[in-house]
């Protein structure tokens, strides 16, 4: 018969090279890329009939723009495009969604439409209907809105709000996922409007500022350039030609070069939304013609020059973008336009020779409260026939007066409108987690008195059970691991933990737990589906099922097998991702927890078969299958203490421990096997009670100890911490 001993130390070995071969997995990951984008132009063209039609994808952004049979000449009516390309940002699961987006020439969302998904919540569970009809929502939308998720679990909002505010309805039980879809549909379709909708703040996230329609003050021409309100700057001939001196364009000017000191050009530039600038500037009937003229979103701003050099040249044509001026905000163009509209110039005015009205475009993304740059081009030619061209900018900033804007509070980032929607329930569960800490730090007067034990922890099983795993939907998922290895493989990082911050807060709590009380905080006292086997196992003693146990080697191979299914499910994760998510269907977490047993019959068997089998054989999944559980397993090796105190007799001969433990996690010898421990404190509450400890009620009832037991000269390491750890750790009083 094969030695117990041998038996454990090759399990040890496989467990030895799980743990090395797991860390060196990850190694691995800095393997290539995210899935690209999957329709071609034909597959587009299906979804758009005539008379719109798709044209060639864009070399400058992934993207194909949509035109009219209707006219033709008219320019993109949208454009369309798959998120992937743009926005691969991981899911849940770890793979990007792929979104088939369309936005109009305005920036409207015209059609969202989900193309691939690997989300499991969605895969096999809810069905993809759902997200569907959650991206339909966009439809009608504008990217300059403020797009949101209202909270499932906090109250429902209605799908839009006022103040250009939209609040989406989520999908219960997806939280998570659905704030990825969010962030993937806005980082797309902003991506593409930068880039062919003249959105041309790329780095700004921060609401633009909004003009005060209401304040208006009486001011003329005069106060208005003191108050610099208005700005001006004067170029002198002898100033333009040291822009051009040292080039072949030096010294053409005769004009400029007879007068040095004369007059080249006077700019100046005014922001006109301002009622108080725009009354000032152009009059009360012009000012109100202008602001009918402008769309939501377009910005009008005020020229006026003298001197020897105009704005504009000889050839313009009204209502088209000025050949010599240019007008950016951070370095961006904003492809500013004439408003062809007739004004006379202000009272108390220098004489002007040109007078202009430029309009922002609708989508430019302007801040009209933060700085603008004009710059006007200056040209000289050399030569009669074919003459050579020079030229030279003269710039102008101008930022209007903040007094006139009210600036609206900057948005939170999306992970964050997450974390507040679910502040109630981190509340609640972080109280939940410091009051176990405080439990397990010191078990003892809880531990001792066997009904005060089952109370809490059967109260705080059912808290993990109904508010954590079905309210929260914070159960833990070995899709959290296999999701991690796909998000690394594809060089992304794992901010899409972000989205999901119940999940995330139990996460470090247990990878915590590891270095101080290892792989059974969690296992033993957080995980839903094992506090659903808690439950289920204890109605089966009401009801006298007696509890069977697998023969000791098939124990030993079963539990082993977990760290072959962990490792395979990895490898899955980072060869053959289509695999993994069929194979991480073995948990059945989703199921029970996720879904609350709403799924269809194959994954409702294998769910209740293994609650059944939990009926016979303790934690039979945990133990024997749970991918999820190997790996805290692994972790649980962290841990560096021994925390759970032994006496000298535990073990020899005393075994009342190891007798009564439900889950093997107590050695023959006495030591405590930690790997196997859930945590119950049964075997705390045995050690301090004077009614179930051997060695205690010998101690009473013949006021002498047990005798000590013969050991070798070196003690077996881990049967007990010693005293000094004993009463740092635990605050016990040696017997």
């Amino acid at each position: 018969m094969r030695n117990r001993k041998t038996d454990s130390n090759k399990g040890k070995a496989v467990r030895d090279w799980c743990y090395n071969g797991f860390l060196a997995l990850f190694l691995l990951l800095a393997l290539s890329g995210a899935r690209a984008g999957e329709l071609g132009k034909a597959e587009i063209a299906r979804r758009f009939p005539p008379p719109v039609q798709v044209g060639d994808k864009l070399t400058t952004v992934p993207a194909w723009p949509l035109t009219s049979e209707l006219t033709p000449d008219a320019g993109p009516l949208g454009y369309v495009f798959e998120s992937i390309d743009l926005a691969p940002i991981p899911g849940f699961e770890g793979t990007p969604f792929n979104l088939l987006i369309a936005i109009d020439a305005r920036g409207n969302f015209t059609a969202v439409e989900v193309l691939r998904q690997h989300e499991p919540v969605f895969l096999s569970g809810l069905g993809e209907g759902p997200l569907q009809a959650f991206v339909r929502q966009y439809e009608g939308h504008n990217l300059k809105q403020a797009i949101s998720i209202s909270n499932p679990y906090g109250g429902r909002h209605q799908p839009t709000a006022g103040g250009g505010r939209v609040v989406l309805d989520g999908v219960t039980k997806a939280t998570a996922s659905i704030h990825v879809v969010n962030q993937t549909v806005l980082s797309a379709a902003l991506a593409v409007a930068r880039a062919q909708l003249d959105l041309a703040i790329p780095g700004r996230t921060a609401p633009a500022a909004q003009v005060r329609s209401e304040l208006f003050a009486a001011k003329d021409f005069a106060a208005l350039l003191q108050a610099g309100e208005i700005v001006h700057q004067r170029w002198s001939n002898a100033e333009i030609e040291a822009l051009f001196a040292g080039s072949d364009g030096a010294a053409l000017d005769a004009v400029g070069n007879a007068d040095p000191a004369g007059e080249f050009i006077d700019l100046y530039l005014a922001y006109l939304n301002a009622p108080t600038l725009g009354r000032a500037l152009l009059g009360d009937a012009a000012y109100g013609d202008l602001m009918r003229r402008l769309e939501p979103g377009q910005s009008a701003y005020w020229l006026a020059a003298s001197g020897r050099q105009g704005l504009l040249e000889a050839d313009f044509v009204r209502g088209t973008t000025p050949a010599r001026l240019t007008l950016s905000q951070d370095g961006a163009p904003l492809e500013a336009r004439d408003a062809d509209l007739d004004f006379p110039p202000p009272p108390g005015a220098p004489p002007f020779n040109s007078l202009l009205i430029l309009k922002t475009p609708a989508f430019a993304a302007l801040d009209p409260g933060r700085g603008v740059n004009l710059k006007l081009e200056v040209v000289r030619e050399k030569g009669q026939v074919y003459p050579t061209v020079f030229r030279q900018n003269l710039s102008l900033d101008y930022t209007p007066p903040a007094g006139y804007f009210i600036w609206p509070p900057t948005p939170l980032p999306e992970w964050l409108v997450a974390w507040q929607a679910h502040w109630p329930d981190l509340a609640l569960i972080g109280v939940a987690l410091a009051g176990l800490s405080v439990v397990l730090w010191r078990p003892r007067w809880l531990a001792m008195e066997r009904r005060r034990l089952q109370i809490f922890r059967l109260g705080f099983l059912a808290f993990t059970l109904v508010f954590i795993g079905w309210h929260a939907q914070g159960q833990l998922s070995i899709v959290q691991l296999t999701g991690a290895v796909k998000t690394l493989r594809a060089g992304q990082g794992l901010g899409s933990f972000l989205f999901d911050p119940v999940s995330l807060l139990l996460i470090a709590f247990t990878l915590l737990s590891f270095f101080i009380w290892g792989r059974g905080t969690f296992c033993g006292w957080l995980c839903p589906f094992g506090a659903l086997q808690e439950f289920v196992g204890l109605a089966a003693r009401r009801l006298k099922i007696r509890k069977r146990h697998l023969p000791p080697r098939l124990e030993a191979r079963l539990e082993q097998g977990r760290y072959a299914l962990l490792g395979g499910l990895l490898l899955a994760a980072l060869l053959a991702p289509h695999w993994a998510e069929k194979l991480v269907e073995l948990e059945p977490f989703k199921t029970a927890i996720t879904l609350g047993f709403d799924r269809s019959w194959p994954y409702l068997a294998w769910a209740i078969g293994l609650l059944l089998l939990n009926v016979f054989y303790s934690k039979f999944f945990c133990r024997f299958i749970c991918p999820l559980g190997a790996a805290i397993t692994l972790g649980g090796r962290l841990r560096r203490w021994d925390w759970l105190v032994r006496r000298e007799e535990c073990g020899q001969p005393c075994q009342t421990c190891h007798s009564r433990c439900e889950y093997g996690a107590i050695a023959r010898d006495g030591r405590i096997l930690y790997e196997h421990c859930f945590q119950c404190l049964d075997c705390v509450g045995i050690y301090h009670d004077a009614q179930r400890c051997a060695p205690l009620i010998f101690r009473a009832r013949t006021g002498r100890a047990f005798p000590a037991p013969h050991r070798p000269a070196k003690a077996t390491p881990g049967i007990r911490p010693t005293s000094a750890q004993s009463a740092a750790l635990r605050g016990d009083t040696p017997p």
